[in-house]
């Protein structure tokens, strides 16, 4: 398989993965650019994360976060917080009813990564994280 082919592969493995994933998050009122803020939210120091960090994470540009943070912030899921140290800079906070959204999503998002990964044993799964690692 040359390398058109793999990326090719990887592209339709990535529909298929936000196919399976639309409908338990969308039982929880969420997409899955939603849930990879609250994740990265939930996995930050003190669930706040500056919003050009969080656009980095998420793969959306500054303005495209705002776009989707708006929506997050008026549903209660998120909150917008001054930079004690930089007014110029503007904090991302999860909020206690995005951190339940993000809990109940997560079981969700488990069962459908146990899904797509089922063929795979543990010793693949790792080889696999690894070889991510390294085009990442």
């Amino acid at each position: 398989m040359d390398s058109t082919e793999l990326l090719l592969n990887l592209i339709e493995l990535n529909a298929s993965i936000n196919r399976q994933l639309s409908g338990p998050l969308s039982l929880q009122g969420i997409g899955l650019s939603e849930y990879l803020v609250l994740n990265h939210l939930h996995q930050a120091k003190d669930g706040r994360m500056r919003r050009v960090d969080l656009a980095t994470h998420v793969g959306l540009t500054p303005s495209g976060i705002t776009r989707l943070l708006n929506p997050m912030e008026k549903i209660g899921l998120v909150e917008k917080e001054a930079n004690p140290r930089d007014a110029r800079v503007s904090l991302v906070v999860l909020t206690k009813a995005g951190e339940q959204i993000y809990q109940d999503a997560s079981q969700g998002f488990k069962q459908c990564a146990e899904q797509v990964l089922r063929h795979l044993g543990e010793q693949d799964q790792h080889q696999l994280g690894h070889i991510l690692k390294l085009i990442l």
